[in-house]
């Protein structure tokens, strides 16, 4: 890692072809930033809600900034809603199970409906994000990045993609390992980065669209009683960043 970006080394050589068409050249960027804005003014008063509701309930910015991996191993700040107690990453994993005691009272709502992710809005419009893409990842994941998981770095980072709604209770999923952090590197990171390899074969205005409406009608509909995933692992045994 150099100069605020994770070294891709020679491995763009071995990208996976990626469609060179309109929307993933010009379409791609045109629909995030006319919804990126659009989502911000309409949502503006919602958000300066909880942005006053976090302050309130807990001691802290309402804000939370963490150092995240983009497009091309470029580092940004990521910004959500805290969550969180301050200095959440220093108390405890870099991953957040279900029951932990660092989430605030605030956060336990915020987090399983992921409105504290509203807030990367403005990192769509930014251009340091996507609405559908590859989550981002910290740096100390991405620097275990094989040459082909590197790929998911050729496109921008989303605020969702097709793993985060395969995992889309992935605390409570961390929560039954005995070692979490152990358990996301070795098992569910590396699933998470296959389902998104699979993705970039397949970028498409309808396929992004179907995501979002995914995403969107999963939220809505989330309930305590909603059932886990099938697994694909190989462990017999049994969001994720901290402040994420």
């Amino acid at each position: 890692m150099a100069g605020g970006s994770i070294e891709l080394t020679d491995s763009r050589a071995q990208d996976i072809p990626f469609p060179a068409g309109f929307y993933q050249q010009w379409g791609k960027r045109i629909l995030d930033c006319a919804a990126a804005a659009l989502g911000l003014l309409l949502l503006g008063p919602l958000l300066l809600l909880i942005a006053v509701l976090v302050r309130l309930t807990s001691a802290g910015p309402a804000f939370y900034l963490q150092q995240r991996v983009g497009k091309g191993g470029r580092e940004f700040k990521i910004i959500k809603f805290r969550s969180m107690e301050v200095d959440a990453e220093r108390h405890g994993p870099g991953i957040t199970s279900g029951g932990d005691a660092r989430v605030t009272p605030l956060g336990r709502i915020l987090r399983p409906l992921k409105i504290d992710e509203l807030p990367q809005l403005w990192n769509v419009l930014k251009g340091e994000m996507s609405l559908v893409g590859p989550r981002p990842e910290l740096p100390h994941y991405v620097a275990g990045y094989t040459r082909q998981q590197r790929q998911v770095l050729t496109i921008r980072p989303g605020i969702t993609d097709p793993a985060a709604l395969a995992y889309r209770r992935e605390e409570d999923l961390l929560a039954r390992d005995p070692d979490p952090e152990s358990f996301y590197r070795q098992e569910v990171l590396p699933h998470k980065l296959r389902l998104n390899l699979k993705y970039l074969e397949q970028v498409s205005f309808v396929r992004d669209l179907r995501l979002i409406l995914t995403t969107i009608r999963s939220l809505l509909v989330h309930s305590r009683g909603q059932r886990q995933p099938k697994r694909s692992f190989t462990k017999s045994k049994s969001s994720h960043s901290a402040g994420a």
